[in-house]
């Protein structure tokens, strides 16, 4: 069994006049090189709890180590893509991602730090408007900077807050395809917030499972069973999607409800829907891909 390269142990966050805390009792863990996805209703803490991964926030209990190291602030092997793409206008595409270069690594030269961008511009696809500021670009280009810039610091993990929220289908699906391409190719340990159902079974492993707020914890951890090599295109097409599918929306229409405050288990159990769940018939697919109304 692999040694985990994340490990988040009895997290809690409690706020100031509140009687409750949003989250408690969180414990999960990622190895490295995986593609982990969580999913819960607003207001579950999903983001906070990004945040005390990144060392942009502190939790009020609990730990998190990442290889056998407590995170207690930020840092550089940590990057981070939040929703907005978080740009500085005043510069241009190899400014800002320049910016980030030569705070990882301040001793190179200006011919190395232009190199190193080039290549991870290229990597998403943005070569010919590396000398464009953000004003000119639309709002994909601007994410998939983002998205460079958090590669080439070359961080030990990935943490991306619903970075495609604002995007349209079309963009959307092509951003999607070039993180599956990239993290394929650099073995990019990942953890990403997001509310869409395709989109946790496209890109996930294993997708988290949070009951609602507060006192929210992570219930249960889905296995993707489905083969790494699937594509959009593709996707619908394998036997185990709506097994999958229909767990997930099933959990969010119902189950986190009924796991709330303080029901979930301490030790989420993992379940593969795509290979134990025989009562869901694959031919009927859920009707609802995005979050529902709680």
């Amino acid at each position: 069994m692999q040694t985990e390269f994340l490990q988040v142990q009895g997290l809690a966050k409690s706020y100031p006049g509140n009687a409750e805390p949003v989250f408690e009792g969180v414990n999960f863990g990622l190895t490295e090189g995986e593609f982990v996805c969580i999913i819960g209703h607003s207001g579950c803490g999903k983001t906070t709890i990004l945040n005390v991964l990144a060392g942009l926030e502190q939790a009020s209990e609990g730990y998190v180590f990442m290889d056998r190291r407590e995170v207690a602030g930020p840092s550089l092997n940590r990057g981070v893509v939040f929703q907005g793409h978080a740009l500085m206008p005043w510069l241009t595409v190899r400014q800002n991602i320049a910016f980030a270069v030569r705070s990882k690594w301040p001793e190179w030269n200006k011919a190395q730090v232009n190199l190193h961008v080039e290549q991870y511009v290229g990597l998403v696809g943005l070569s010919p408007a590396i000398d464009k500021k953000p004003s000119q670009l639309s709002g994909g280009m601007k994410q998939r900077v983002g998205i460079a810039r958090a590669f080439a610091i070359q961080p030990r993990m990935l943490l991306l807050d619903e970075p495609f929220g604002a995007l349209d289908a079309l963009t959307r699906g092509s951003i999607q395809d070039e993180l599956l391409r990239i993290c394929a190719e650099t073995r990019q340990t990942v953890f990403m917030i997001t509310h869409d159902v395709d989109e946790a079974i496209l890109l996930a492993d294993r997708i988290l499972l949070m009951s609602n707020g507060p006192r929210a914890r992570v219930a249960e951890i889905v296995r993707n069973t489905m083969p790494r090599s699937r594509t959009r295109a593709t996707l619908h097409h394998d036997p185990q999607y709506y097994p999958i599918r229909n767990h997930l929306v099933d959990f969010l229409v119902a189950r986190s409800k009924d796991l709330s405050h303080g029901r979930a288990p301490s030790v989420p159990p993992e379940v593969c829907p795509g290979l134990n769940d025989p009562g869901v018939t694959p031919t009927q697919p859920a009707a609802l891909n995005e979050e529902p109304t709680p």
